[in-house]
């Protein structure tokens, strides 16, 4: 049957049925249709691809396993993903503990700070981060013109580089969460551990940092997700030195043609991410990770 008589279909049930119900019906069968025509119908072919080219079977999924570059890209991929995020919350958990720690226009201030960089393309600070750390840049000219450095360090088109400019664009994405949750913890439960002889290390640790671990996993899992799917910033800032599954699988499609190989990489990624964000919903609770009444 065609999309056109779906639609047609949906319209005279929604004809008999007129009411309050028949509008909250058709609220719904507008985005899911929406939903399966522009996202669920592409994602099947995705699927059907990594199960028939170049032949049908599972024989993509079992060179994956096989393949020596498949296994050092996924390897990178994990290795780099795990150091972005880890810095990214640890450096956004800073950032958003003195911003709930201020009032007024200093933590607006604050927060506006934050969204800005939303508003900053990702090609942008790639290119900008290149400008500070390639050899002629003006971080190793600032250290070699001080005589900290005989010659130039190597700072970008490696692993370094690539960690550096996904932890840079991450940051802000750690906040968000981290700031709705710690947001509700009361800030007068710290100096009240003090009055009961908690010293400041003390209280934080057994006081305040317990109840912000549901806000910490919420940043680390949107962070981990969206740092699996980069893929201009460590193409630019990797140089092809440093290849993660992203630029893996644009190179089968694009310069190799394996597509069934590239369809099978993007499958995997996708069930693995879905599968660490209903392990992190059952372990946390997506209300308890961002905050939710």
């Amino acid at each position: 049957m065609s999309v056109s008589s779906h639609m047609s279909s949906i319209m005279k049930f929604f004809t008999k049925n007129r009411g309050a119900n028949s509008y909250y019906y058709l609220f719904i069968a507008l985005p899911l249709a929406a939903l399966c025509i522009f996202y669920l119908y592409p994602l099947s072919q995705v699927f059907v691809i990594a199960l028939t080219e170049p032949q049908f079977g599972f024989g993509n999924f079992a060179d994956m396993m096989v393949n020596t570059t498949v296994r050092n890209v996924l390897i990178t991929t994990i290795r780099v993903c795990l150091i972005t995020s880890i810095a990214s919350v640890g450096l956004a958990y800073l950032i958003t503990y003195v911003m709930i720690h201020v009032t007024g226009t200093r933590q607006t201030i604050m927060l506006f700070c934050v969204i800005l960089t939303f508003w900053i393309s990702v090609l942008v600070r790639a290119f900008a981060w290149i400008t500070l750390l390639h050899p002629q840049g003006v971080i190793n000219t600032l250290l070699m013109s001080t005589g900290l450095i005989d010659r130039p360090l190597s700072l970008v088109r490696n692993e370094f580089g690539v960690v550096l400019g996904m932890i840079h664009y991450l940051i802000p994405y750690a906040v968000l969460p981290l700031y709705a949750n710690l947001k509700g913890i009361d800030t007068r439960l710290v100096p009240a551990a003090r009055s009961l002889g908690a010293n400041p290390v003390q209280a934080f640790v057994k006081v305040y940092l317990p109840l912000s671990v549901p806000g910490l996993l919420g940043a680390f899992i949107l962070v981990l997700v969206f740092s699996l799917g980069f893929y201009i910033t460590p193409a630019v800032l990797g140089g092809g030195r440093v290849m993660l599954i992203a630029e893996y699988i644009s190179v089968n499609v694009v310069e190799t043609l394996r597509w069934g190989l590239a369809s099978a990489l993007a499958v995997s990624m996708l069930i693995i991410v879905f599968a660490l964000i209903m392990l992190m919903n059952r372990i946390v609770g997506f209300q308890k990770m961002y905050a939710a009444k």
